[in-house]
């Protein structure tokens, strides 16, 4: 683990089970992915999961979005030994910091 990342809320970090889990954020980058949605603000940031989830597996995105949101590794080298492009380590650490912060708004409604 490496501490030069952001500290995210999800619960796998936090604890508090309030908070949204890896696996709820994985779950709706995958769904991102398969649907991506039109004409919305974030519409290039499903575009980009659609990408790499192509480019690389679900598994793969997977192991990233742990390594960004728990284990706070920098988004370029949660890609090492993964065989992920640093810039598509960007790509998936920002999404899923998008995705997640959705996630707690949505709890907060």
């Amino acid at each position: 683990m490496t501490d030069s990342g952001p500290l995210y809320d999800v619960r796998e970090r936090t604890g508090n089970p309030e908070h949204p889990s890896v696996d709820d954020v994985v779950d709706l980058v995958l769904e991102r992915a398969e649907n991506p949605r039109a004409d919305h603000q974030d519409a290039h940031l499903d575009e980009a999961m659609a990408t790499v989830v192509d480019r690389y597996s679900s598994e793969t995105v997977r192991a990233v979005i742990q390594r960004v949101l728990v284990d706070a590794y920098p988004f370029r080298t949660a890609t090492a030994d993964l065989d992920v492009d640093n810039v598509d380590g960007v790509r998936i650490g920002t999404a899923a910091g998008q995705f997640l912060a959705e996630l707690n708004a949505r709890q907060d409604d």
